[in-house]
């Protein structure tokens, strides 16, 4: 059996799901169907700060949040929207989309390149 690193995962995860660049994120959340969601750590938030409308979720509590048999769905996850997912730099949010994906959402992709990649392009955090 061959294993995979966390880079081959992420790899092969961002050929099965939307890469989206900052610019085309900034834009799609102009659209009051579009839901950003945040899936770092809440001490990474608080940190580096985040994209204004995001909603937390941190990455361990994503399956959990999604599915709606279970008492800690969350309502921002609803399929009939459109949902971004968003991390650091880009390699939770495409593992955290290819899940999703599994899971029945059809209308999901992440920010590629993360909040890094969102403050090189020159766009807004707030604290």
């Amino acid at each position: 059996m061959t294993h995979q690193s966390a880079t081959d995962l992420v790899k092969e995860a961002k050929q099965e799901i939307e890469n989206l660049n900052p610019l085309r994120v900034q834009q799609e959340l102009l659209n009051d169907n579009t839901v950003l969601i945040d899936i770092r750590e809440s001490e990474e938030l608080t940190q580096n700060g985040k994209i204004e409308g995001a909603v937390h979720a941190p990455r361990g509590m994503i399956e959990f949040y999604a599915d709606p048999s279970l008492p800690y769905h969350k309502p921002e996850f609803d399929t009939s929207k459109r949902i971004i997912l968003q991390c650091a730099s880009g390699g939770r949010s495409a593992l955290a989309t290819q899940t999703l994906k599994k899971m029945g959402y059809t209308n999901v992709a992440h920010l590629d390149g993360g909040l890094k990649a969102w403050k090189e392009a020159g766009l807004p955090v707030t604290s």
